[in-house]
């Protein structure tokens, strides 16, 4: 598959979650959309891409055509999900909007994305409210995890911010089990599936979350970039984009369907991207990429004989596993190694300081295959 993609030759990427990759086909497809667009930029962009003031009522919208593909692929309607720039912008979006007091809660677990993180102290040091981060046990097993947050949520808990799968430990969380909990508080609860859309099965609504915010540049092969944020009909009255435009106060969709102009091909070549894996099939795809990521942690657990943290059913495409002990604990130590990998190993690798030492975290793709993970490696030991 890899000539399916533009990568450098000679190149091991193996940071398909940190940076994805689109496709040759998809990005043909959103060249073909910019074309498009050139031809009459006024008409494609101020009639024909959104629901905006004085269109004409009744017509057929292409941001709306593609959200009711993508919603599809989801197992969600069209109607509750609207595309952003990224999960960090669906994060921006709920957490500035929803209602907090002085004294109110927000919590996040202790594996949350550090601009997610960000997000909740920014919007609760301009409101006067408390962000509790929970620490997770570890090794983080779903029963743990699902007590652990149970008992973190108090009288002030309002919003609870939960990862689908985390970042930097890579780990896929009971998200549902996990909503319920906080529902039973009477928490709302907004999740980061920054990595999950293309790379597990899931059904959104399913999940019983109030909100949902993800990428589908990373797993689900769209373009850069290309986010989306789901709500539930519900919780979508008071819900404002992190930049309002023409569409303020005239619902859900079209305040997020507009927020000024920009370049909208990503968010339009997304069906293309969905179109092409399921050619592959998306089952036959996911299950290579999971079978590749733990195989992956097999292997650099025996050259590097470390220990086993996680089991195989909390891994989705992603693997992080520990460096031996010798490769440091510092974030310096962790860049000066993958750029090393990088510029004269020509290995593209997720490397970061975690729980007191370094780890790296191996992202499976349909482009990768074993012998990427063995260079890998060999290349770690050489330079310890």
């Amino acid at each position: 598959m890899r000539e399916q993609w533009l990568l450098e030759p000679g190149t091991v990427y193996l940071n398909h979650g940190t940076v994805g990759a689109p496709p040759r086909r998809v990005l043909q497809a959103q060249q073909a959309i910019r074309d498009e667009i050139e031809r009459q930029p006024a008409r494609f962009l101020l009639r024909e891409l959104a629901n905006l003031p004085g269109t004409p009522a009744g017509g057929r919208f292409r941001l709306r055509e593609a959200a009711g593909v993508v919603a599809a692929f989801l197992g969600a309607r069209g109607d509750d999900l609207v595309f952003v720039d990224n999960a960090t912008a669906g994060v921006n979006a709920v957490l500035r909007s929803v209602p907090l007091g002085a004294g109110d809660e927000i919590v996040v677990l202790d594996h949350a994305y550090g601009a997610v993180a960000n997000v909740a102290r920014f919007v609760a040091r301009e409101r006067g409210a408390v962000v509790r981060a929970v620490e997770l046990p570890w090794p983080p097993r779903p029963g743990a995890v699902i007590e652990t947050v149970r008992g973190a949520l108090g009288p002030r808990t309002r919003v609870a911010v939960l990862d689908h799968v985390t970042s930097q430990s890579a780990l896929v969380l009971p998200l549902a089990a996990l909503a319920e909990v906080c529902h039973a508080r009477d928490v709302a609860v907004l999740a980061d599936g920054a990595h999950a859309p293309g790379a597990i099965p899931f059904d959104l609504p399913a999940l019983g979350v109030d909100w949902y915010a993800g990428n589908l540049h990373k797993w689900a092969w769209a373009p850069r970039s290309c986010g989306i944020l789901w709500a539930a009909p519900d919780r979508q009255a008071g819900l404002h984009p992190p930049v309002v435009s023409w569409g303020l106060d005239q619902g859900f969709t079209t305040e997020f369907d507009w927020p000024g102009t920009r370049d909208p091909s990503a968010a339009l070549a997304a069906p293309a991207a969905i179109a092409f894996m399921r050619e592959l099939g998306i089952d036959a795809v996911q299950a290579y990429d999971h079978t590749l990521a733990w195989r992956a942690g097999e292997i650099l657990r025996e050259r590097w004989g470390v220990p086993v943290v996680q089991d195989e059913a909390q891994i989705g495409t992603m693997i992080t596993v520990p460096l031996p002990e010798r490769a440091g604990t510092s974030p310096a130590a962790g860049a000066r190694l993958r750029d090393a990998l990088l510029f004269e190993d020509r290995i593209e690798i997720q490397l970061h300081p975690f729980r007191e030492r370094l780890w790296v975290r191996v992202s499976a793709q349909i482009y990768n295959d074993e012998t990427d993970v063995e260079r890998l490696a060999a290349a770690v030991m050489a330079r310890l």
